[in-house]
């Protein structure tokens, strides 16, 4: 059987390359992936574990208070220079580094923020015994030693053109500062690697301008001779409460962990569309066995008649598809490696800067590679074969198997129902979980049914045909003559189609539903606001507020606490203009009355306690004090405004360190390019701060969402193209089957164009048939996501994309033309008088 089957492979080599093609193409995008992350989860690996050669142990605050807003309890400092000298002098310790570090913007020479808004690092310098700081080595000139000299890394002073003696313009957290570059380092510091740049101060200078009051870490460097775990046991001793020590291995198993946690999620989403494609792939593959198996039912009849039994046959056939799987899956790893290397590119190019290191081509990668592609293979042809065997031999030899039995297909349309009739249950469910797996039921059973709704949607093309004449008939007879293979032809264009319909529907719906809660939360010109959303001095509204083009203007001043026992978020505010920024849906009070101890309350809050307007509640912030506040009004929240609002009066005493979050601001004349301006230059043109007005903050979140969107259609390209190739080997083996029917038309007058006319038009049919089956499930999926979204963004509503839906369609068509073009040029080369001699 074995042989058997080679000889069918090498027979029909030419037939089984588009499902070689679409085999390849998803071990390729698999594979790929594996190979790109094992190399730069192995690159970043090996770059992270030079960073710990000078830390023994670290003594590090135990889970740290640190918040989204910035503000941290009222606490005593831990990580002290009293802290760092008693370590320093425990037995078994070499030396000790105290590290700070933090956002520092540095600007480059045209005013633009260096490294990106959450890549700029400002840390200290703090040299040994022997003058110089182990972390890093200097390159041209010298680390450095006043608050007027800092010192880049050396892959920023190349992207910037700084050199030693330049005079370099920064922020830490709002006001600019001016210093001058006192030298260049090498460091294998991660966010630098990653593209990020790295700004070193002098010890001092560090605390002030990153506004530490304590060490971020510790780290004690064990003498010779001294083991880490016994250096661990003498640093426990002296540990400060609420700290911890962890050895230096500890400290690389912990970042090779998250690096691995990384660069797995990363994998797992491209391996989702990897498995997209090779899904896709699988219709290709029982097509073209089908069609093959088809092609051979005499022969397979003979064998049946000689002695082989029905499992020699399914033997036969899957022998043939592992082949084909073996061949197709080394290519397709092959491929992969040169897919891995154009992804590092890609995002090199991106701006990603991934670490160098050499390809990491795992044993674990191999294997999964060629298991992929001989397991999907076989799986796929496994009906056809398995059909194949339960053909009675002499019902075979009589061709009486031709055609697909009406039985199957009513058998087919039955499961389908049942499967779209218990997703549409799921539906009903409260269950976000199980109304998505009830969309994804839906989805598998309309592609059960897909042959059921082949002949409606081809029966309502027939007027478009109609003006083709005869050709148009005839295609829409070729459509219609085998329901399962249009079926599995449509159904894998439909997939990809449904995905990027899905969501091209949630992408857009979420940009308007953004732009509308900016547009109604904000009645402000302008927010001004840290590059990475940290905290603000309050050095920048005071400047701001002074401006005589500003009419109204608040500093948002956030920290976090509970309103009778519920946790919330609180906000100070100037109440003075506070109505004049903001556009808040009062359900009852209003903003008018939010001074002195007054207080605004989210109607979550308030319905959780039953607050109303004029009530008084208690409100406990982090530093454990309580203050009764009135309620002046209850409002509607939503994702930009929420929690608490009341008096930065009543705010300030609370917190340790005082710092905005955001400023708000209301101009006399509106937004302008003038009143921009005023605002940059009052800032003294600063790489660190954002400023946007309306439209800006819809973009912001609108660009990413477009963003995201762009690579997830690169992503589902691949099913696409998968997809193509199989309409293009449908197409292939169904001139091959016609050749007698081809020769008949030819040899009755039509010509070779009409003949191309008519493969043409009916790959076009079949196109369409699926990108519209795949556009009306993307809408419906689009609809049940919507559904889940819109709980959690009030302004949610979906949003129809016309544009794109008639874009896709378009590219569905064409598409249909394409995958033609060699089938249809095939049949018309054929030889009239041969094909009519064929079988």
């Amino acid at each position: 059987m074995f042989r058997t089957a080679l000889r069918n492979v090498l027979a029909h080599k030419a037939r089984l390359l588009m499902t070689v093609l679409a085999v390849m193409l998803g071990v390729a995008f698999v594979s790929g992936t594996l190979v790109f992350t094992d190399t730069f989860g192995s690159a970043y690996k090996n770059k992270s574990a030079k960073s710990f050669d000078h830390v023994s142990v670290a003594i590090r605050p135990d889970g740290g208070s640190s918040r989204d807003d910035g503000q941290e309890a009222k606490q005593p400092p831990r990580l002290t220079d009293a802290l760092l000298t008693e370590a320093g002098k425990l037995p078994g310790a070499g030396s000790v580094i105290g590290t700070y570090s933090g956002f520092t913007a540095l600007a480059d020479k045209d005013g633009k923020l260096v490294g990106g808004d959450w890549g700029t690092t400002g840390a200290n310098y703090y040299p040994g015994k022997d003058g110089k700081d182990p972390r890093y080595d200097f390159a041209a000139g010298k680390a450095p030693r006043s608050a007027g000299e800092i010192a880049l890394d050396s892959r920023t002073a190349d992207r910037t053109g700084y050199g030693v003696g330049d005079a370099v313009r920064y922020s830490t957290d709002g006001p600019v500062k001016t210093a001058k570059v006192s030298g260049v380092f090498d460091t294998d510091d991660g966010s630098v690697v990653a593209g990020g740049s790295l700004v070193l101060f002098d010890n001092d200078t560090a605390r002030k301008v990153l506004g530490k009051t304590e060490y971020d870490e510790i780290d004690v460097k064990a003498a010779a001779g001294t083991s880490e775990t016994a250096l661990k046991g003498a640093v426990e001793k002296i540990l400060p409460k609420d700290t911890e020590a962890e050895t230096g291995v500890s400290l690389k198993d912990e970042q090779d962990r998250m690096i691995e946690q990384n660069t797995s999620s990363m994998s797992q989403v491209l391996l989702i569309f990897a498995g997209i494609a090779l899904f896709v792939g699988i219709f290709i593959i029982a097509n073209t066995f089908t069609m093959l198996v088809a092609q051979r039912t005499k022969e397979l009849a003979l064998m049946r008649a000689v002695g082989a039994s029905r499992r020699q046959v399914t033997r036969s056939v899957l022998i043939e598809a592992f082949i084909v799987g073996l061949v197709a899956a080394v290519a397709g790893f092959a491929l992969g490696i040169g897919v891995a290397v154009g992804l590092e590119a890609l995002m090199n190019a991106g701006g990603a800067s991934l670490p160098d290191g050499p390809l990491v081509i795992g044993p674990t990668t191999i294997v999964t590679a060629l298991l992929i592609g001989v397991v999907v293979t076989m799986l796929a042809a496994w009906l056809p074969g398995r059909r194949a065997a339960k053909i009675p031999p002499v019902a075979a030899m009589n061709s009486v198997h031709a055609s697909p039995t009406t039985r199957g297909l009513v058998v087919r349309n039955s499961i389908g129902s049942l499967i779209v009739a218990l997703g549409a249950v799921m539906l009903f469910m409260d269950d976000n979980y199980v109304k998505s797996g009830g969309a994804a039921t839906i989805l598998v059973g309309v592609i059960v049914l897909t042959p059921l709704l082949s002949r409606p949607f081809i029966a309502a093309a027939g007027p478009l045909l109609k003006p083709f004449g005869v050709t148009g008939k005839l295609a829409r007879l070729n459509s219609v003559r085998n329901p399962r293979r249009t079926a599995s032809t449509a159904s894998a264009l439909m997939i990809g189609l449904t995905l990027i319909t899905a969501m091209t529907v949630v992408a857009v719906s979420m940009g308007s539903a953004i732009n509308k809660m900016a547009t109604d939360s904000l009645k402000a010109d302008y927010a001004v606001s840290m590059a990475n959303f940290q905290p603000l001095a309050p050095a920048v509204h005071d400047k701001l507020a002074g401006l005589p083009e500003v009419e109204a203007s608040s500093a948002l001043r956030t920290t976090w606490g509970e309103a009778d026992g519920r946790d919330t978020r609180i906000t100070g505010v100037d109440p003075k203009g506070f109505d004049k920024l903001v556009g808040l849906d009062f359900t009852s009070g209003s903003a008018a009355g939010l001074k002195g101890d007054a207080v605004l309350v989210d109607k979550e809050t308030a319905d959780a306690k039953g607050l109303k307007a004029g009530d008084t509640v208690p409100v406990k912030f982090d530093d454990d004090r309580t203050t009764r506040l009135k309620v002046a009004g209850v409002y509607k929240s939503n994702e930009m405004l929420d929690g608490l609002f009341t008096p930065t009066s009543v705010v300030t005493p609370h917190l340790s360190k005082i710092q905005d979050q955001q400023v708000l601001l209301k101009m006399k004349d509106g937004a302008s390019d003038r009143a921009e301006d005023a605002v940059v230059k009052a800032l003294g043109d600063n790489p660190a701060i954002k400023i946007q007005d309306k439209d800006d903050i819809s973009n912001e979140v609108g660009g990413a969402i477009n963003l995201l969107l762009n690579m997830l259609y690169g992503l589902l390209a691949m099913a696409i193209l998968v997809a193509v190739l199989g309409v293009i080997n449908t197409l292939a083996m169904s001139v091959f089957e016609r050749k007698h029917e081809i020769g008949m038309l030819r040899a009755i007058g039509l010509d070779r164009a009409k003949i191309k006319q008519m493969v043409r038009l009916e790959s076009v049919v079949i196109s369409l048939f699926g990108a519209v089956l795949g556009v009306g499930l993307g809408l419906f999926l689009g609809w049940v996501a919507g559904d889940s979204i819109s709980g959690s963004v009030k302004t949610y509503t979906m949003e129809i994309p016309a544009g794109r839906i008639l874009v896709f369609l378009a590219i569905a068509a064409v598409v249909g033309v394409l995958a033609a073009v060699w089938p249809a040029r095939s049949a018309a080369r054929l030889n009239p008088l041969q094909a009519i001699k064929s079988d």
